[in-house]
């Protein structure tokens, strides 16, 4: 029987984090060990609490502490518009950008047919019922544009059309100060089709 069980539990607990090997995870485990005992106690406290107190928004289903999150008891946002992203991480980065001041509604997840993951595993039927809910007007869908982002889209995109939603995309091109010899092909074609 192995005398560092805590300690491989550690390192094996660590690697479920995303991007996160072996070798990082060991890493870290010896440093907090050693040299940063008290940042250890920390993150034990802030993973219990989080755990046991963040919970989704009744309304766009982000991580939230109360019934409802900040941005949707927000009376200064634009409720006729709804942003649609797959992740709390996607929301926050339209939110640093500061252009969109509506709401959103967010999947948790995207379309993976391959994986198992289909609309009712993602929302979809809570999604439309608040897009329908008369007051939003247009839907904004803001998923990534990977092949299970794109899916995500057009299915979402069809139902609500489908209902007699106005349904826009985030445009895609190419970056603003980048050279064109720089930019892969499929971003120049997408660019082109979706030129103005």
């Amino acid at each position: 029987m192995s005398d560092t069980h805590a300690l491989d539990t550690l390192i094996e607990t660590l690697r479920r984090l995303p991007g996160v090997g072996q070798r990082s995870a060991q890493r870290m485990a010896f440093h907090l060990l050693q040299h940063d005992r008290e940042g250890a106690q920390l993150l034990s406290r802030a993973l219990h609490t989080a755990v046991t107190s963040v919970r989704h928004c009744e309304q766009c289903h982000t991580f939230t502490e109360g019934e409802l999150c900040g941005t949707c008891r927000d009376p200064r946002r634009d409720a006729t518009k709804l942003a649609v992203v797959e992740t709390p991480a996607d929301q926050a980065a339209l939110e640093r950008t500061g252009a969109f001041r509506g709401r959103y509604f967010v999947l948790m997840g995207k379309l993976s047919p391959l994986d198992g993951v289909g609309p009712r595993d993602i929302g979809v039927h809570k999604l439309i019922e608040r897009a329908c809910d008369g007051v939003v007007q247009e839907v904004i869908l803001a998923t990534n544009f990977t092949a299970e982002g794109e899916t995500t889209a057009h299915v979402i995109g069809q139902a609500l059309r489908s209902r007699g939603l106005t349904v826009t995309r985030l445009a895609r091109g190419v970056p603003a100060g980048s050279e064109l010899e720089y930019v892969d092909l499929g971003t120049i074609a997408h660019a082109l089709v979706d030129r103005r």
